[in-house]
């Protein structure tokens, strides 16, 4: 019988240290590899909640992990032809996330970085927004202080030479001219551009630089005390936008503010609850989060305001989604100001977003969010089933954006605002003041033709611009310049040129839009945004309503809506 006190080798003589190393050391390392992975384990999970991969062996995360990781291997090892594996695999990632919640999303390495600068609130490039229309590459946009705007490039420009390449008439097409325009921040490119008014080829020099996407579109006074903010989003920056619109309208003697987050997405959560903070004197809850691994979470607003605001209004549609809804929920919960507009998306569910060691990115629905009074905003959704994608259609055919009334509220608990008044969950904020949406937004003829009001602006400005910049400022152009019936009969032709079949019964309806319409683009290529938005507003329902009701005051707003301790 062999002793396992003192081990001999073949020969029967006692092992030497060597022999004795060879025989323990696989056992050592399998200890040492045991106790690392358990070690790592233990740390991940107690970081913050977060889901960290300390291994590239999925069965390290989850014995189901390796069964999928299993199966791409049969695949790429057996199957009968030849496959991409890495577009299979998104397939699977896809495929599991159908089953989970319609917010819950893989986004490819490939997309990624757009997706995060869209969030982060800004990009590296040149600055200007740009539209190839019949082989030329008109310049429609110039970003304010970006690389382009120092360096002297104006909407209406057309660029003919990107550094030696002629690119105009050569059939180029947008990723070719973003593939000439970009490169990294500090490098140069020189252009030439043809600009209405001048023989001469303009040489204009840039250099690259970080280009701000911003998220507040215009910031302007609707009134003498009014004054009006346009969120198109919620980022990384968007409160310092915010702030720096707020003391701006502070100065001109603001009292009231008007929050337009219309077709707003949402964003960070963050962006939103500090936008907030600066809207209640005293400590408020604004939101709180809450999910099956996540305890519930509050968010307080801290009673220290930096400006003195009155009245709020808060407009949203069916387009407002997310922290949108989260600012519109606190704002109505805590009767803090009025909601105008259409009952909003119905976006209740949180996601945080993980990277993965390919550069793609899981970002996965992890908590639900309430608005102070308890209300769950999110509205329903079953897997499988079309009518989440389909909701607003199905608004539109039940009457919903014209009529309160058909307002479907899929959960009748009641819940209470500060105040007392009743409000509703499951499914979106129901407005205080409900709006109905145009006829004319879901005419076919309105619709199809004004796709081509922007093409069409181009060409008018290229024979009209140098004239219509003699009218002033914004203001003159919007009292004295009217859109002819000249004007729209040649947009009328151009629409037709473009395949749009001409309907003389719907023009006479909407041919009063279609001149607000092109009267605003030209407004945009003389005053950018804020011309654009000043000349709609002018026959804005939403905002009409909104100054009406913070003018009126009383009984028909929320009762703490003048935070008279502010």
């Amino acid at each position: 019988m062999p002793s396992y006190n003192n081990p001999k080798n073949n020969n029967g003589n006692p092992l030497s240290s060597r022999e004795k190393l060879n025989i323990f050391l696989p056992l050592l390392l399998a200890l040492t590899l045991a106790g690392g992975t358990w070690i790592g384990y233990q740390i991940s999970s107690q970081m913050n909640g977060s889901y960290v991969l300390v291994s590239n062996n999925n069965s390290q995360l989850s014995p189901r992990a390796g069964k999928v990781d299993e199966i791409l291997r049969f695949i790429d090892a057996r199957y009968l032809e030849g496959i991409e594996m890495e577009k299979l695999e998104d397939a699977a990632i896809e495929g599991m996330l159908k089953n989970l919640d319609p917010h819950s999303s893989y986004i490819a390495a490939a997309n990624l970085q757009g997706v995060n600068e869209s969030l982060a609130g800004g990009f590296e490039g040149i600055g200007v927004e740009f539209f190839v229309l019949e082989d030329t590459v008109y310049i429609v946009g110039v970003i304010p202080d970006g690389p382009s705007d120092k360096a002297g490039m104006e909407v209406g420009d057309k660029i003919i030479m990107i550094g030696d390449s002629i690119i105009a008439g050569v059939g180029i097409k947008n990723k070719g001219v973003i593939d000439k325009l970009k490169g990294e921040s500090g490098s140069g490119v020189d252009i030439k551009v043809k600009r209405s008014g001048l023989a001469e080829l303009q040489e204009i020099s840039i250099t690259r630089g970080e280009i701000p996407m911003r998220s507040v579109d215009v910031s302007y006074m609707l009134d003498a005390q009014t004054g009006y903010i346009k969120v198109n989003r919620f980022s990384g920056k968007t409160y310092a936008e915010f702030m720096t619109a707020l003391e701006a309208l502070i100065e001109k003697d603001m009292k009231d503010l008007v929050i337009d987050l219309r077709q707003n997405p949402g964003g960070y959560l963050n962006a939103a609850t500090d936008m907030l903070t600066q809207l209640f004197a005293k400590k408020k809850l604004l939101v709180y989060t809450e999910g099956r691994s996540y305890k519930r979470k509050e968010y307080n607003s801290n009673g220290r305001v930096l400006f003195k605001v009155g009245k709020v209004a808060v407009l949203i549609n069916e387009g407002s989604a997310s922290a949108s809804e989260i600012m519109a929920g606190a704002i109505q919960d805590n009767d803090r100001g009025i909601v105008i507009g259409r009952r909003s998306f119905g976006k209740g569910l949180v996601q945080e977003q993980y990277e993965l060691s390919d550069g793609s990115a899981l970002r996965l629905t992890v908590a639900r969010y309430f608005t102070p009074s308890g209300r769950l905003i999110q509205k329903p959704y079953e897997q499988e089933s079309d009518d989440y994608s389909n909701d607003l259609k199905k608004r539109f055919e039940s009457g919903e954006l014209y009529h309160k009334d058909s307002i479907k509220i899929s959960d009748s608990t009641k819940y209470y605002t500060t105040g007392g008044r009743v409000v509703y969950g499951g499914g979106g904020i129901i407005p205080d003041v409900f709006v109905p949406l145009d006829s004319m937004d879901h005419n076919p003829y309105f619709v199809r033709t004004s796709n081509y009001i922007p093409q069409f602006v181009y060409h008018y400005m290229d024979n009209n611009r140098q004239r219509l910049k003699q009218i002033g400022d914004l203001e003159a152009f919007i009292s004295e310049y009217q859109v002819s019936d000249e004007v729209l009969e040649d947009f009328v032709q151009f629409s037709e040129e473009k395949g749009i079949t001409r309907k003389e019964e719907d023009l006479g309806m909407i041919k009063s839009r279609l001149k607000l319409n092109i009267k605003a683009y030209v407004a945009q290529q003389l005053f950018r945004e804020l011309g654009f938005y000043k000349v709609l507003q002018t026959k804005d329902p939403t905002i009409q309503k909104a100054i009406e009701e913070l003018h009126r005051g009383g009984e028909s707003t929320p009762s703490a809506m003048n935070e008279s301790t502010i």
